[in-house]
């Protein structure tokens, strides 16, 4: 099995308003795609995620998203490029000031929510996520795997962009691998066995079964994992056991 990078989204409690188990979920992580503060997050639960992660040696990522506190970020909005380009660097600067005070540094950024998808169903934006990442500067971007990584890959070479493709253990796919909508019954694993069994597929290179029945092969560098109750933490567990050689 490829030893895929665990990424988690995190930090996204905001003020009394708790969401999540970070403590117990970031000791079986590789990566933390901590939110910036417009989806969820706040400066102090930034600090204390950074502080967090840095204790377990655990790489940071900006996990930015579309103004909409409301809507976690989940919502669709009208941007122009150069408005998403102003948002990312606006909430990885935050991130990573908040890093540099505690003597790390933000490692990668993975979107959110709509921006997420929306930068995979649009070339357009997409372009303007990989010209935002190129003016910052050396992150890496995780992005979706999808049946073919080709279209996306050749605009992250374009700019020279590191691209990290991510799959998910507790989603289902259609069958060009693109997540099934939220929306949609069984878009979401909730069995901590289907979430094992899913990840350990992928991690295998090994097809998955898409939402149509047709096999389905993703070639991906990480997988994202969740941590917001008591047993997704202990399927968490379960694949960093999986995946660590003996």
């Amino acid at each position: 099995m490829s030893r895929l990078l665990l990424n988690c989204d995190i930090g996204e409690s905001f003020g009394n308003w708790t969401l999540g188990l970070d403590a117990e979920v970031m000791p079986f992580i590789d990566c933390a795609n901590v939110a910036c503060g417009f989806h969820a997050g706040d400066p102090s639960i930034m600090r204390k995620t950074v502080s967090l992660a840095l204790k377990h040696n655990v790489q940071v990522g900006a996990h930015p998203a579309y103004q909409d506190l409301q809507g976690f970020g989940r919502r669709s909005m009208a941007y122009t490029p150069q408005e998403i380009q102003d948002l990312l660097h606006y909430q990885i600067g935050a991130l990573d000031g908040i890093c540099r005070a505690q003597g790390g540094r933000v490692s990668y950024v993975k979107p959110h929510g709509a921006m997420y998808n929306d930068m995979m169903a649009n070339p357009v934006q997409l372009r303007a996520v990989i010209q935002a990442m190129a003016a910052y500067g050396e992150l890496p971007l995780m992005l979706l795997a999808t049946r073919d990584n080709s279209a996306a890959q050749a605009l992250g070479d374009e700019y020279g962009v590191t691209l990290w493709f991510e799959a998910f253990a507790d989603r289902a796919y259609d069958s060009q691998g693109h997540l099934v909508s939220r929306q949609l019954p069984g878009a979401v694993h909730h069995d901590s066995e289907t979430i094992v069994q899913q990840a350990l597929t992928i991690s295998r290179g090994e097809p998955l079964t898409a939402s149509d029945g047709s096999p389905l092969l993703l070639q991906a560098d990480t997988l994202c994992v969740h941590g917001d109750n008591a047993s997704s933490v202990a399927a968490v567990q379960r694949i960093r056991q999986a995946l660590t050689p003996a």
